[in-house]
């Protein structure tokens, strides 16, 4: 049984060059038959291991060596049918409804604009001084 769904956008620091970056996932918490609770990350519709461990850690843009993510935001996704009051639409051709969704680009997990590019710690101290 699904207990969450959400979407969470990845932090990630080069500690070798100090590229930033993020990435969205998508995260399925849920418990199986047993009780136990498990998480499920995905990214572009494609199981990944989860970004905050060392089996998920996402390789740099800039120079390839792995690293291990920090949230920097997140959304719960309503899981439907919701509360009574929820608003909703019946769907009465299911083939021909919405048939535009088939050929709309898909919305890449790095689709968002990037953080603003700075230098090594040291560097950062002097754009903060001179800025």
């Amino acid at each position: 049984m699904i207990i969450e769904l959400a979407l969470e956008r990845v932090q990630f620091t080069c500690g070798h060059c100090w590229h930033e970056w993020s990435t969205d996932y998508d995260v399925q918490q849920y418990r199986d038959g047993q009780g136990g609770d498990w998480e499920y990350f995905s990214r572009d519709g494609v199981a990944v291991p989860s970004p905050y461990t060392p089996a998920g850690a996402a390789p740099c843009p800039g120079c390839g060596r792995r690293w291990v993510g920090r949230i920097l935001a997140r959304r719960r996704i309503p899981a439907a049918p919701g509360p009574a009051d929820t608003p909703r639409e019946s769907i009465v051709d299911a083939p021909g409804h919405r048939p535009e969704r088939h050929g709309a680009p898909l919305l890449g997990a790095s689709a968002h604009s990037q953080p603003q590019q700075f230098g090594p710690p040291m560097e950062r101290a002097g754009a903060a001084a001179t800025g």
